[in-house]
């Protein structure tokens, strides 16, 4: 009896490919915040620009 049969095989490529996944989704949240936070800092300073 294999160890490395299909199903094993599938089941940790689904595994991998889901942590893959995880990783990425979270890589993408933290650019897309990181973009808000920018804009939102660039608009405040703008303003403060314009005050002065």
């Amino acid at each position: 009896m294999s160890r490395n049969n299909e199903r094993n095989i599938k089941k940790h490529n689904d595994k991998l490919h889901k942590a893959q996944d995880k990783a990425k989704k979270a890589a993408m949240d933290r650019k897309e915040k990181l973009k808000q936070i920018t804009k939102k800092f660039n608009e405040g300073k703008s303003s403060e620009d314009n005050q002065i």
